[in-house]
């Protein structure tokens, strides 16, 4: 069945309830198999939407499952995207930082790339390019969560759903000139992330696992984004988040996770939870 503007609005309003509830709601697929990847797309613009008009302002982009080590696991098997917002994007300055995680649904860890835009990226670009767009890299971590419960679900639910996006704690940033472009791609493509939880080493990950690199990562989305879906267009100083470069690991209050970096100018990050 086609659904109308109205339709969607509907869906969008179910989700951001239950996001505001944090409550729990069977994937959209379940009822209906045939939701497609245009129309969640579609859900998503209107929940930013919404969100803008309640004060929540659009700051950038999360791009998820660019890792294709996870892909068989949560069987989604291509990259998606959708907004991050001021109340969902925090600049870490405490060591550890400080992240509740009392209002996500089933919370876990992602560690990440980010890139802040100095320019408008345009498809068709290559790496070298997009580095031009860009006037900062971050380290971050991503608390994604899911509202269908056990993590269930297909691309397009995850794609309503707030592309899983929950939190984004983002390390200081250091300049792109601060290194030359022959150096950032070097690193870009070579440099690893080792997870810990407490002095317990959780997982490792290599750069390359994120479609060969945050710079493709990058590119991936700047050649599939439609900015009609969302009424809005990739600007100068948004953030755009690359994915996890290691498995997504559940996280509860309490815990204290760290992250180390080889290979990059960055460095780790430690996160008390509440």
């Amino acid at each position: 069945m086609i659904k109308t503007e109205t339709d969607l609005d509907q869906i969008a309003g179910r989700l951001l309830a239950a996001l505001d509830r944090v409550d729990s709601l069977d994937p959209l697929s379940d009822a209906d198999p045939d939701f497609q990847l245009e129309e969640a797309y579609r859900v998503s613009g209107g929940i930013m939407r919404a969100r803008n008009a309640r004060g929540e302002k659009t700051v950038g982009w999360k791009i998820g499952f660019t890792n294709r080590g996870i892909w068989d696991e949560y069987d989604v098997h291509a990259p998606i995207w959708g907004p991050i917002y001021d109340s969902t994007l925090a600049m870490i300055e405490d060591d550890p930082a400080s992240c509740g995680i009392g209002h996500l649904v089933e919370p876990r860890i992602e560690p990440e790339i980010a890139f802040r835009l100095s320019a408008t990226p345009r498809q068709g670009m290559d790496e070298r390019a997009l580095l031009g767009c860009v006037d900062a890299v971050a380290h971050g971590l991503e608390i994604v969560q899911s509202i269908y419960p056990g993590w269930r679900f297909r691309a397009a639910d995850t794609v309503a759903a707030f592309a899983l996006h929950g939190r984004y704690l983002c390390g200081q940033p250091v300049a792109r000139a601060a290194h030359g472009e022959d150096e950032w791609l070097s690193m870009l493509a070579g440099f690893e992330i080792g997870l810990f939880r407490g002095g317990e080493a959780i997982d490792h990950g290599e750069g390359r696992v994120v479609l060969d690199g945050p710079l493709s990562a990058l590119r991936h989305f700047v050649d599939g984004f439609d900015e009609r879906p969302f009424g809005r267009g990739l600007k100068r100083g948004d953030w755009v988040t690359t994915g996890t470069v290691t498995r997504a690991f559940p996280v509860k209050a309490g815990e204290i996770w760290r992250t180390e970096l080889a290979g990059l100018p960055l460095p780790g990050l430690r996160v008390e939870f509440s």
